[in-house]
This record gives C-alpha cells, sequence and structure tokens, in this order.
C-alpha cells in the first residue's frame, strides 16, 4: 500500500474527528506479554481477573485477529477546562474523573471508528475489526509503538502534541499499511506524576500496582476498600486524574473537540449528601450513557460515603448514619466507618 493512502487515512481520521492518527503492526509489542505475565504474576492486577483471561490475545495482537496486518491508532482528546487538582479542596463534594463526567466515551469513540472503517472498506477494500478499550488489546503499548506517544512514568500515554488527556481507539485491518515510527520517551528526570499520587501506587517509574490505585479502588474494586487506604482516597469517588493533571507536557494539550465529552450539568464537585441519598433507580437516571453507570449504585455509594467519612464535616452525619443498616452490607459497613470518622475525626482510616 502507498504512503497516499496513509495520507489520505490520516486526513480522513481527521476529519472524522479524532486528534491524531498513526501507524503500527500487530509484532510491533513483543515485549508486550512478558511485562504482562509480569504484572499478573504478581497480583498487581488485584481482581480484575479478565487481566488474566485471555493474555495470549492480549499480549499478543497476531494471535487476537491473525489476518491482520496493520493497527491503525487513534487519540481523541477529551481535555478538561478546569484543573481536577482544585475539586480536592471542596471537601463537602465529590470528584469525579474528567473523562467520566460526559458522554460514555466508548460508545462516541466506537461510533467514530465504525465510520473511519466504513470509508477505509469502501476506499481501499480489506477487512476490518474496532476496539476501544473492552476487547483484550493493550492500546497504549500499540500506540507508542504507533508514533502516536510514550507511556509515562504514570503507565498512561503521552503526547508532545496532545498531553495525557486522550482516549484511545483501534482499527486492526488486513491492509498492508506502511508503519510510523515509534516514539521516544520523554519524561526525563521529572517525578511529578510518582510524587503526587496519594496511594503511592507506583513502585518503580513506569509501573503500578493497580491494588493501590484510587481509580482501581473507586471502579473495579468489589466490596470494602482496605482500612489503611481510606483517608487517602479524599473526596474523589470516581476515578483520579492527580497523575494526569500533574504532568508538565500538558501545556501542550488540546482543547477537546467533542462536545459529548462537556461535563453534565451537576457532575463537576457534585454535593455529597445528595449523592449518598440516591437509589438505584435515581443512580440509573442520573448516570445514564455515562461510564459511571456501569459501577452500579452500591459501588458509587461506597465510594461517596468513604469522602464523607474524610470530610471532617460532622453535618454529614445524619446522612451516614441513615445509611449503616443499607441492605448491601459494604454500603452498611461504608456508612458505619464514616459516621466513626465524623465522630472521632484523628480515627480515619484505622477502622475505629
Amino acid at each position: 500500500m502507498s504512503d497516499n493512502l496513509k495520507s489520505e487515512i490520516q486526513q480522513m481520521a481527521q476529519d472524522t474527528g479524532f486528534s491524531a492518527c498513526a501507524i503500527t503492526t500487530p509484532a510491533a509489542i513483543p515485549t508486550a506479554p512478558a511485562r504482562l505475565a509480569d504484572f499478573v504474576d504478581q497480583g498487581r492486577h488485584g481482581q480484575m481477573g479478565w487481566m488474566a483471561e485471555r493474555m495470549e490475545w492480549r499480549g499478543n495482537p497476531s494471535a487476537l485477529w491473525p489476518a491482520a496486518r496493520s493497527v491503525i491508532m487513534l487519540a481523541e482528546t477529551y481535555t478538561p477546562d478546569y484543573n481536577p487538582l482544585d475539586l480536592l479542596e471542596l471537601r463537602d463534594r465529590g470528584v469525579i474523573s474528567a473523562y467520566a463526567l460526559g458522554r460514555d466515551y466508548h460508545d462516541v469513540v466506537k461510533k467514530r471508528l465504525k465510520r473511519l472503517g466504513r470509508w477505509l472498506i469502501d476506499h481501499a477494500g480489506g477487512e476490518i475489526k474496532v476496539f476501544v478499550d473492552t476487547a483484550p488489546v493493550m492500546e497504549k503499548p500499540l500506540a507508542a509503538a504507533a508514533g502516536l506517544g510514550w507511556q509515562g512514568k504514570h503507565t498512561n500515554l503521552l503526547s508532545r502534541e496532545l498531553g495525557n488527556w486522550f482516549f484511545l481507539g483501534s482499527i486492526f485491518t488486513t491492509l498492508d499499511l506502511p508503519p510510523d515510527t515509534p516514539a521516544q520517551e520523554n519524561c526525563g528526570s521529572c517525578r511529578a506524576c510518582l510524587d503526587i499520587c496519594p496511594t503511592d501506587a507506583f513502585p518503580a517509574p513506569f509501573q503500578l500496582d493497580a491494588r493501590r490505585c484510587i481509580s482501581y479502588l473507586t471502579i473495579e474494586h468489589h466490596g470494602p476498600v482496605p482500612l489503611e487506604l481510606r483517608a487517602k482516597l479524599g473526596n474523589r469517588i470516581y476515578g483520579c486524574d492527580d497523575c494526569l493533571a500533574v504532568c508538565p507536557w500538558n501545556k501542550f494539550a488540546q482543547s477537546a473537540s467533542e462536545v459529548k465529552y462537556a461535563a453534565r450539568d451537576g457532575l463537576v464537585a457534585p454535593d455529597l449528601a445528595t449523592l449518598a441519598g440516591l437509589d438505584d433507580a435515581a443512580f440509573r437516571a442520573m448516570f445514564s450513557g455515562s461510564p459511571v453507570k456501569r459501577i452500579g449504585r452500591n459501588r458509587f455509594v461506597r465510594n461517596v460515603l468513604y469522602a464523607i467519612g474524610n470530610s471532617d464535616m460532622p453535618h454529614f452525619l445524619p446522612t451516614a448514619q441513615a445509611l449503616c443498616d443499607d441492605p448491601d452490607t459494604t454500603v452498611a459497613e461504608a456508612a458505619r466507618w464514616a459516621v466513626a470518622q465524623l465522630r472521632e475525626p484523628s480515627a480515619a482510616g484505622t477502622g475505629a
């Protein structure tokens, strides 16, 4: 395939709404299987059993679809128009990760990928498969191999042009396309992302222990969060943006162009008492079409109660007490913990 087709693909990707487009091959991440196996062997994936399943596919894109010859990697920005770190001081409010404040990116990005994929088939033939985060595809290593950016010390993808506020999607194709040059790591001596992490989730630069990551604890982790980590959650109730927000490469971040990623009314620093009072129906209505919906009411209210317990605001006592006998045992335990912290703030993190 010619470079002309590659240029046309990249132009069409831009016209479709993507922020960046680059190409690699399924065989471009040969170290991925060993790195993934080490991550799982050390138990750093926590309760994310799906990471241990189909490891051959996840670590080897060629095994996922043997017919694929090229992988088109695409980035789409969602840069927030505020500094998420500023919200951490609002102790009576909850903080939801910036990526989850608007429409579910899985739906938005997949529609865009399918549109680009249909154009590619009509224009050049071949077959395609599109993926957005839910399949056993290691998007970040593939994106680095394609030259979209590099995996920073926080393990997220960084770009000179985009910062680190962007989603990734991929189009696997049977077409042979000229690959781009892999990106070079440009973190230098900077440790900002490592040093800001409240839970010390990075055992070393470029390594993550998900079991200590607030994004994992508030989204993926079922049941009670370990006592020693609860106080460190602060008022983060869904995800954590600290390591992304502090990165100096964000001075080059591009504004989000997709209006569907704009924060919904009331979701930037929402009132904790209101959120704690959500029943299942109200939760589903409030977060319809949002990635927050997938964790369910119980896990979400559990997180809200941890934030209430960390608030040092006694006026939240009735809110927490009202949930001490919640039908969900994890919510009830979180409520009792919050009550204990509000009655004796110095007990935070001790389970007293």
